[in-house]
């Protein structure tokens, strides 16, 4: 029988940290949480334990921590390596921003 797992402080935060980004990378794709469980073939309240940085998984994590590993995982969904969300965040920027007048003021002073 398993014994049961608790995952180290750092092997918790870098799991959080990597739900959060791709919680983060799911959005900026516009991808609903049914869409994307259903191409990781898992359902969708797995996907939001992932995305909540669940510590099921912490195991993986611990060991990647125990090989020197653990700092790799916290970036693998960061915004920095996702160029396909960079570029998707960019193209939802507007082109132009315009300022809106006060009303009841007089243009011409």
């Amino acid at each position: 029988m398993p014994t049961p797992h608790t995952p180290p402080a750092a092997v918790r935060r870098a799991l959080r940290k990597l739900g959060a980004d791709i919680h983060d990378a799911r959005r900026r794709r516009k991808l609903p949480m049914a869409v994307v469980a259903e191409r990781a073939f898992t359902s969708r309240s797995t996907l939001q334990r992932v995305e909540a940085g669940d510590t099921n998984v912490g195991i993986y994590a611990s060991v990647r921590q125990a090989l020197g590993l653990l700092e790799g995982l916290s970036r693998v969904a960061d915004i920095g390596n996702d160029s396909v969300g960079q570029s998707l965040a960019s193209a939802d920027l507007p082109k132009r921003i315009h300022l809106k007048r006060p009303t009841g003021s007089p243009r011409n002073g």
